[in-house]
């Protein structure tokens, strides 16, 4: 360990995790807040339930500064303000781990997203620990202690929680500093920091909701990429219909449509309720209470498709391009091998997919944004060059 990863003393966090403190009121976590903004770092999770709603609904929030383990109440606590101050505030570094789920959250409900962010999940792919390593794993190998997976199941909305709910929350933040502070030391060793943290700015915004009005969802079934103008539009405007309707109810999607059922009502195309309800598998609920909406959508197609022509659904890829994927594959290979990463790091299916899909009428292509910045110089250019060879030879 790092000397200045021991001034973040993991055991005192792991000892004070079996009695975290409690943030309950507005007033302490405004005091609490403004000293933690002194600091450099504080460790951050999230516990929430998202069974039966759309949005995730808050029911813990843990912190880990140098001394204390906290545990902050989103059921008690009514103004988040200094919270947010504290996420927003650039100065103090949030160390979270494979911490998605966790950025959504904080964005749906407190409208903050933490900044500057460092996830030890993205870190530890990129020194070589392990890809997509949970935090069992991770800390198992960074500090040689074996967490359980305790309460992973809970509801974290009841109270009182149980001692054992509170002792695995906070457990979630004790180790992180530590880690994370190892980590950067590691990763600078390898000059790779800079990797990491624009990675992490890309997980900021990879969470940010780019199409809160649905209106891009149909393009996600390439299954159905050659329908006619026509049916793209109804099926535009059903998946938009459902996601408003979602987020009005603060509903699962599934709980409305199913994507196959979306797709089931396009091909029989049904006129009365009576033909809608016989979608195999659609709910009696959802004709009852959802019917005319869902006709109104088909019966409406032709002219939404006239006075806004739907974009076109990308075809997936021919199968001529098997052997030409298994060379761009080989080449994110090759390079991971000779930097000791996990080619996931480095390169994943879908950014080969978006590139080839840049393909232009004159032939050429242009990388997408998950090949530019640190990936360009290593696997991105070789991935064109090679694309460039496959079109000369054609």
């Amino acid at each position: 360990m790092t000397q200045e990863s021991e001034a973040w003393d993991w055991r005192k966090l792991e000892a004070s995790a079996a009695q975290p403190k409690w943030i309950r009121d507005s007033g302490a976590l405004a005091e609490h807040c403004e000293r933690w903004r002194r600091l450099p770092m504080v460790a951050l999770d999230t516990e929430f339930m998202r069974v039966d709603t759309f949005y995730p609904r808050p029911g813990l929030i843990q912190l880990a500064d140098p001394f204390d383990c906290y545990l902050i109440d989103p059921l008690a606590i009514e103004d988040f303000s200094a919270f947010v101050e504290l996420m927003a505030d650039a100065s103090v570094l949030k160390v979270v781990h494979a911490g998605s789920e966790d950025l959504e959250l904080l964005l749906n409900s407190y409208g903050v997203l933490p900044e500057p962010l460092f996830d030890t999940q993205v870190a530890a792919a990129f020194a070589g620990w392990g890809f997509s390593m949970g935090l069992q794993r991770l800390v198992a190998h960074a500090l040689d202690v074996q967490l359980g997976k305790g309460e992973t199941t809970s509801d974290w909305l009841r109270r009182p929680l149980s001692p054992e709910q509170e002792h695995y929350a906070a457990l979630d933040v004790a180790y992180l500093p530590a880690i994370a502070l190892e980590l950067q030391a590691q990763l600078k060793q390898l000059q790779r920091l800079d990797w990491v943290i624009e990675e992490c700015a890309d997980q900021r915004r990879a969470v940010i909701d780019t199409d809160p009005d649905g209106l891009t969802y149909y393009q996600r079934f390439s299954q159905v990429w050659n329908i006619s103008d026509v049916k793209r539009a109804a099926l535009r405007d059903l998946t938009a219909w459902r996601e408003h309707a979602a987020r009005t109810r603060d509903l699962p999607r599934n709980r409305l449509l199913r994507n196959q059922h979306l797709l089931s009502i396009i091909e029989r195309w049904p006129t009365t309720l009576q033909g809608l309800s016989r979608v195999p598998e659609i709910r009696r609920r959802v004709v009852r209470e959802d019917g005319e909406a869902i006709l109104a959508c088909l019966l409406n197609a032709e002219r939404s498709a006239e006075e806004n022509p739907p974009a076109p659904i990308q075809r997936p890829l021919h199968y001529a391009w098997n052997k030409r994927l298994k060379v761009l594959k080989a080449i994110g290979r090759d390079v991971a091998q000779d930097l000791n990463l996990a080619v996931e790091v480095l390169l994943r299916k879908r950014d080969i997919d978006a590139l080839i899909q840049t393909r232009d009428e004159q032939g050429g292509y242009s990388l997408p944004p998950a090949l530019q910045g640190w990936r360009r110089p290593l696997v991105g250019d070789r991935l064109l060059a090679q694309l460039n060879e496959f079109e000369r030879e054609s």
